[in-house]
C-alpha cells in the first residue's frame, strides 16, 4: 500500500469552526490506530467567505487532495447541490454533515442523526421509547428527531417556540415514518404532555456556557424519565445536573458530539474508532478548557 493510501487528509467547512474539538479527537484515535490522519478546520469567517463558497472549498479540497469534509453551520444544506451521491438518510434529513472525495466524486453523509443514535443506544440502553417529547425543532433536533424515529419511537412530541417550524418539521418527519405520531406542540403544553413521556430530549441552546439556565420547569421531570441533552459546552448542563440529582437516567451532549464524530472516522479511514477511547479523550478536551477558563476570564480583567 502506497504512502498515500496509508494517510488521510479532512476538514471541517463552517463558520466559527476553529475551537472545535473534532479535529483533535480525529487525530488522536488515529495516532493511537497507527494511521497518518491531518485534520484541518477551514473557517468561513477567518477567510472573510460566504457560506454558498462551499461548493468552490469542495473543488478545491478536491484538487489538493484531501479525502474528506465534515460540513457544520451554515453549510449543511447549501452543500447538497455540489454532491454527486448522497446517502439515503441524509437524502431524507435533507442535511449533510460529512463529504467523502473519492476518485473525484462527492457523496454526501449524516453522521449527526447516526451519532445521537449511537450515543442513545450507547449511553442509555434500556431506555423506554414509547413517547419522547424533544425540545427544539432546529438543524440539529431535526437530525436527533429522526435518529428517535429511527430508533423506534412511537410518538414524538415536537416542542418549539416557533409554532410553524414544529409544524413544517413534524410533518416531514411524519411522512417519513408514517407508523409513527409526530405532533408540534408548544412550551405551554409541556404540563400536559411530560406525564405521559417516557423520555426527554433537549435541542436548544440553552445550557450553553453563552445561554445559561434550564428549558424548561424542573418540576415536570419525574425520576423514572430519562433525560438527554445534546449541549456538551459545559459537559454538566444545569438541565443534565439536576435531572441527575432527581434519579433520572441522563445522557450528556458529549455523546453525540463523540457519536458523530466515530461515525465520521469510520467513513474517513475505513476503520472503526474505539468509542469508549474517543469519549476519554473528549472529556479530557472538555475539562482542559474548563481548566484554562478561569486563567483567560482572570487575565481578562
Amino acid at each position: 500500500m502506497s504512502n498515500r493510501a496509508e494517510s488521510v487528509l479532512v476538514g471541517l467547512i463552517g463558520e466559527g469552526v476553529m475551537p472545535s474539538l473534532t479535529p483533535p479527537m480525529h487525530e488522536r484515535e488515529a495516532d493511537v490506530q497507527g494511521l497518518r490522519l491531518l485534520y484541518r478546520p477551514i473557517d468561513l469567517l477567518e477567510l472573510a467567505l460566504p457560506a454558498a463558497a462551499v461548493g468552490d472549498l469542495l473543488t478545491a479540497a478536491q484538487r489538493l487532495g484531501f479525502n474528506g469534509l465534515n460540513i457544520t453551520h451554515p453549510c449543511k444544506q447549501l452543500v447538497l447541490e455540489h454532491l454527486d451521491d448522497i446517502s439515503d438518510d441524509a437524502r431524507r434529513l435533507g442535511a449533510v454533515n460529512t463529504v467523502l472525495i473519492r476518485d473525484g466524486r462527492f457523496i454526501g453523509h449524516n453522521t449527526d442523526f447516526s451519532g445521537f443514535g449511537a450515543a442513545l443506544g450507547n449511553g442509555l440502553p434500556n431506555a423506554k421509547l414509547d413517547r419522547v417529547v424533544q425540545l427544539g425543532a432546529g438543524g440539529a433536533g431535526s437530525a436527533v428527531a429522526y435518529a428517535l424515529l429511527k430508533a423506534g419511537v412511537s410518538t414524538l412530541d415536537l416542542v418549539d417556540m416557533d409554532p410553524a417550524r414544529a409544524a413544517e418539521r413534524a410533518a416531514e418527519l411524519g411522512g417519513l415514518f408514517p407508523a409513527a405520531t409526530v405532533t408540534p406542540r408548544t412550551p405551554g403544553e409541556l404540563s400536559e404532555i411530560m406525564p405521559l413521556a417516557d423520555g426527554l430530549v433537549h435541542c436548544t441552546p440553552i445550557g450553553m456556557a453563552a445561554h445559561p439556565g434550564l428549558p424548561l420547569d424542573m418540576t415536570l421531570v419525574e425520576p423514572r424519565h430519562w433525560v438527554a441533552d445534546i449541549v456538551y459546552r459545559p459537559i454538566e448542563t444545569q438541565l443534565v445536573r439536576e435531572a441527575r440529582a432527581k434519579g433520572c437516567e441522563v445522557l450528556d451532549g458529549g455523546r453525540m458530539a463523540v457519536g458523530q464524530a466515530a461515525d465520521a472516522f469510520q467513513l474517513f479511514t475505513g476503520r472503526d474508532a474505539d468509542r469508549d477511547r474517543m469519549r476519554a479523550h473528549f472529556l479530557e478536551l472538555i475539562a482542559a478548557e474548563d481548566a484554562k477558563a478561569p486563567v483567560l476570564a482572570k487575565a481578562a480583567h
